[in-house]
């Protein structure tokens, strides 16, 4: 769900970046010690995950994992995705540098959004967590979606077409992710308990 160089207007990737730079600093000041390896964990999740993309016009299909990294993480998940995204954009130029900001934000606002809208339902065992935990990786991507839709509309009306293909073409991603969501939730809750602290927080 990459948007690449020279497609957004100035005043988008500004505000990208803005946002960015205050959800990152919330992040770093949530990170303490036992928490590194956590973060870097998911974060190496996230940069694999998001190698294998399909491109689709100014943005590329692949697994984003950013529900789970919410579920997980928290607003940690900000710094999280942003050193991901940075290393995609140095290594393999998905993206780019000048909009790193923006997909930072289109990809690490709906899994703290999600974090905090789920938490309640993920802290119940049984049922209730397992909707929470699907409905985190569903979301999550579909906000993502939105987000880039957003981005690229705000950007110019041309983009119309192409932000309605990015919500259609990710609708299966939405299931998957939500469905992958849910199984390592309950992996997690089974072998490492302590992995999901967060949520009890």
């Amino acid at each position: 769900m990459h948007i690449s160089e020279g497609v957004l207007s100035p005043a988008v990737l500004a505000g990208g970046a803005v946002l960015t730079v205050v959800g990152t600093a919330i992040g770093l000041r949530k990170i303490d010690y036992e928490a590194i390896p956590r973060v870097a964990i998911l974060s190496a999740a996230f940069f694999v995950a998001s190698l294998i993309h399909v491109p689709v016009g100014p943005v590329g299909l692949h697994l984003v994992l950013n529900g789970l990294m919410g579920l997980l993480l928290g607003w940690m998940a900000v710094p999280a995705i942003l050193i991901a995204l940075f290393l995609q954009a140095l290594l393999f130029q998905f993206g780019g540098l000048t909009v790193l900001g923006v997909n930072t934000v289109t990809m690490a606002a709906p899994a703290v959004l999600c974090f905090y809208t789920y938490r309640g339902l993920l802290r119940h065992p049984g049922t209730p967590a397992a909707i929470g935990a699907f409905a985190c990786g569903f979301t999550a991507v579909l906000l993502s979606g939105l987000l880039v839709a957003l981005a690229l509309i705000t950007t110019g009306q041309a983009f119309l077409e192409v932000a309605q293909l990015v919500l259609l073409a990710h609708i299966p991603i939405m299931i998957i992710e939500g469905i992958i969501t849910l199984f390592i939730y309950l992996f997690l809750q089974k072998v490492r308990p302590e992995m999901l602290e967060g949520i009890y927080a």
